[in-house]
């Protein structure tokens, strides 16, 4: 057993974005409800709507949550299909460039000013060969984007899924910047088609600094999305996945991500449950 059962708890998070919250103190309660402490929060929001956002974290910390890392959602994404995120996904394009630099730079400020020191994102999808023009391009928007978080004392995860572990591995060894790793999700691995995650993860596990606990099956048609379902209950081995983190003594931070069902709050808990068990087993 790795520690006592509080300690497991400690690091266990959930995406606020999941909850779909529509205030801070519905957020707020929403969390409490869940019996988790750790958030993952959505900071574009703060940005885009101060009026409404600006004062999330001090409503979140009043109740005695905590903030363990952020999320910025780039300008333009359009999930609707894989080909239209492949387009629109991360800081690629370039018509959405500027605003996305602004974004991220209002993101890091306040990071940096609330001790955030996490924030992850989806950069966009990776080309395979080092010789495609977008893959020189993004590379140096996430060298860009990777000072604007260091300044700001901020480390800043790509999350996986849009492309395979070992063209990931190649892009994050062109960017070589040491505030740049992994926040890895498994069922992304399975949703894009881009690999098992067990062992993706174990390809990745050295830049892996948090993780999304999320399920998923694969899609039985080429070209278009695999399903999210409930944690444990998809095609994620969670046994071998947990026993990567915990052979290569990871001790980041599991954060809950759910992004479809009627009954969210009830699938977060379920997925906490999941954790514990797989903690407590180690």
């Amino acid at each position: 057993m790795i520690g006592p059962m509080s300690n497991f708890h400690n690091r266990i998070g959930v995406c606020t974005w999941s909850l779909k919250p529509a205030s801070p103190a519905q957020l707020t309660r929403d969390v409490q409800a869940l019996g988790i402490n750790n958030v993952q929060l959505a900071m574009s929001p703060m940005v885009d709507d101060p009026g409404t956002w600006g004062g999330v974290i001090d409503a979140l910390r009043n109740a005695g949550l905590n903030v363990v890392s952020g999320m910025f959602s780039p300008i333009g994404e359009d999930y609707s299909t894989l080909d239209t995120i492949r387009q629109t996904g991360g800081v690629v394009p370039d018509k959405h460039w500027k605003r996305n630099l602004a974004l991220a730079t209002g993101i890091a400020a306040i990071a940096g000013r609330e001790g955030i020191g996490t924030v992850t994102f989806h950069a966009g999808f990776v080309p395979h060969e080092k010789s495609d023009p977008t893959y020189a391009k993004l590379c140096g928007r996430l060298v860009t984007l990777a000072g604007v978080f260091a300044d700001a004392g901020c480390d800043l995860l790509l999350e996986t899924g849009q492309e395979t572990a070992d063209d990931l591995c190649r892009f994050l060894d062109a960017v070589d910047r040491p505030n740049v790793g992994v926040n890895f999700d498994p069922a992304n691995m399975i949703l894009y088609s881009k690999g098992d995650p067990i062992e993706a993860v174990g390809k990745l596990i050295g830049r892996v600094r948090q993780v999304h606990i999320k399920d998923a099956t694969a899609t039985k048609t080429p070209g278009e999305w695999g399903a999210e379902v409930p944690v444990g209950t998809g095609e994620v081995d969670w046994q071998s996945f947990f026993e990567v983190l915990n052979r290569n003594g990871f001790a980041g931070h599991m954060v809950i991500e759910r992004e479809a069902g009627d009954d969210r709050s009830s699938d977060i808990i379920k997925a906490r449950d999941l954790v514990l068990r797989q903690l407590s087993d180690a």
